[in-house]
């Protein structure tokens, strides 16, 4: 999940705050940093949360795949044809949404 002090971040890189239980109106501003409109951390901390949700599958086929040590030797004892089903299995339990 995306929290308020990624949001900024996500604004402003370089941006110097304090933000206190995830709570928007009580980000403090430091070193003459220029405030963000709390509805502007909002609707990015929404857009990164999006973002988060629809990369979900990429997750998933991550934990899903062989290691890549497992997936040379694959390669190396059944052939790349072989490796490839092993691969579009994964793909096509986690697919693209």
């Amino acid at each position: 999940m995306t929290d308020i002090a990624n949001s900024i971040l996500a604004i402003n890189a370089n941006a110097k705050f304090t933000v206190n239980a995830e709570d928007v109106s009580a980000v403090v501003w430091l070193e003459s940093t220029t405030p963000i409109a709390e509805a502007d951390i909002l609707a990015k901390q929404k857009e990164l949360v999006t973002a988060y949700d629809n990369n979900a599958y990429q997750r998933s086929r991550a934990e899903a795949y062989p290691s890549i040590v497992d997936q040379l030797d694959d390669i190396y004892h059944n052939g790349v044809d072989e490796w490839k089903k092993t691969i579009k299995a994964v793909k096509d339990k986690y697919p693209k949404e």
